[in-house]
């Protein structure tokens, strides 16, 4: 019997494999050649200023040149008139997952769904930051490589590291320092390129897991709550999660090692000034020591009264159960009385970009959890309306959504601009962002490594998956 079923799940997975393959293909617009993307409006991902009727060479994998509109073009490329379209650089977001909130406190994997989402939302490199399935997501990045299904590149991060007291089944509480240490040498084994600490984490498994993730030139980031955003800056952490508003320093009874309740990070939050000197004090030892932050403004928003519903793309790509599961809970949270994340959200949005002009590197993820409101792919797209909600450029926001992700990553040489010599990852809107931010709806075309993809397509071919698959 145990034959038979192995045999049985053998041939499952290569009818899913060759499966997928030939679905994946009929997504593709164009194949990787000799391109020129004529009349286009630019913004390069470095923060400049938006650039009118320019013409993008791509050769191959490559950007070959971006040109003024009335450069002679050289021979031998295939022209295509991109009048009327903006074209930015494939994002790459840095707090995303492979799995979904299905209801009862569980998370689902969505392995088949989210990668094909994820890139046709114009992400063309993505960070799981956490995983309750580490071989799937480590699989499913393979199996991206090696061609057999589409999405964007991943970094795979290590399951989450976390100490006892987190009420979540699939996540493994550590026992010590030691345990710390074979849990990060068993992953990087495995080949996993980065490491998230979680709420109950203690210093001494901190330092430890910080200390050998550096020795092996590797990044450790953190949702955290039993060490202070300030300790972990003292130990080296190279990144910190979701922004201000899970930050535990503002706590005057926090102890050593505990996470305080959430109602008592909140009130401390909501008691801080906009501008306090506890606030210029934090972020400016984050960026004493090269903290990066990663905002998840999307998932946020979620919580807070007085939100839109998510996008209609959005709730198309839901499968019927979770789709209700959002909309009763939203429903909920706008008939509240009192909601103190429609404060914390206004907070988190004026500190992030406090933060930014203080010097620090802010990067850009959704973070799909929560109760299901934040769906791969659209999500990329909403967090660019929400950087500018906050006050940015959206020059800025797309610098942060594509250049900063790749510094962090050590990919800027390869990914992150539209630059002469880099991969020729982008995403292609039908519209000027520069005028209406409405037609970032309008993306249509993902390219990866030369490679374009029909973005609409894939949304309509995952239409009621989210949840499912």
């Amino acid at each position: 019997m145990k034959f038979k079923l192995t045999l049985h799940y053998w041939l499952l997975l290569l009818v899913s494999i060759f499966s997928a393959q030939a679905y994946s293909n009929e997504f593709i617009v164009h194949e990787a050649q000799k391109f020129a993307l004529k009349n286009v409006t630019v913004f390069d991902g470095t923060g400049s200023p938006v650039r009118y009727e320019q013409t993008i060479l791509l050769n191959g994998e490559r950007i070959e040149a971006v040109l003024n509109a009335d450069e002679l073009l050289p021979s031998g490329y295939t022209e295509i008139d991109l009048s009327g379209h903006t074209i930015v650089p494939g994002f790459v977001m840095l707090h995303e997952h492979l799995f979904y909130p299905t209801g009862l406190g569980n998370y689902s994997d969505m392995v088949y769904s989210f990668p094909k989402l994820y890139l046709a939302g114009g992400a063309t490199t993505i960070r799981t930051a956490g995983t309750m399935a580490p071989y799937a997501d480590l699989n499913v990045s393979n199996a991206i490589k090696d061609k057999e299904i589409i999405g964007p590149n991943i970094n795979v991060t290590a399951p989450y590291l976390n100490g006892p007291g987190l009420p979540i089944m699939k996540v493994r509480a550590l026992m010590g320092a030691d345990d710390a240490e074979n849990q990060v040498k068993y992953w990087l084994s495995e080949g996993v390129e980065s490491y998230k600490l979680y709420m109950h984490i203690r210093q001494k498994e901190m330092q430890r897991i910080i200390q050998l993730a550096h020795d092996n030139q590797q990044k450790v980031t953190g949702h955290l709550c039993s060490v202070t955003f300030s300790e972990a800056a003292d130990f080296g952490i190279d990144n910190l999660e979701h922004g201000f508003v899970t930050a535990t320093d503002f706590v005057k009874s926090k102890r050593k090692d505990e996470c305080p309740a959430s109602k008592e990070v909140m009130e401390s939050l909501l008691k801080q000034p906009l501008d306090s000197k506890e606030i210029d004090k934090l972020i400016a030892h984050l960026v004493k020591n090269s903290v990066t932050i990663t905002s998840t403004l999307t998932i946020y928003e979620t919580f807070a009264k007085g939100r839109p519903l998510a996008w209609q793309q959005a709730l198309r790509l839901m499968n019927p159960d979770v789709k209700q599961q959002y909309l009763d809970r939203w429903s909920k949270i706008q008939a509240s009385e009192n909601n103190d994340w429609s404060e914390l959200l206004k907070r988190e949005m004026h500190w992030e970009k406090k933060f930014v002009e203080a010097g620090g590197q802010l990067v850009v993820g959704t973070d799909p959890t929560g109760y299901g409101g934040v769906v791969a792919g659209i999500s990329n797209l909403r967090a660019i309306e929400l950087l500018v909600e906050a006050g940015f450029e959206l020059s800025q926001a797309i610098k942060i959504a594509s250049l900063n992700g790749a510094t962090f990553l050590g990919r800027a040489d390869q990914i992150g601009t539209i630059q002469t010599g880099k991969l020729a990852n982008l995403a292609v809107f039908e519209g000027d962002l520069s005028e209406d931010l409405n037609n970032l709806k309008r993306i249509r075309w993902a390219v990866k490594e030369g490679t374009f993809y029909d973005s609409q397509a894939i949304f309509s071919a995952m239409e009621g998956k989210v949840g499912l698959h």
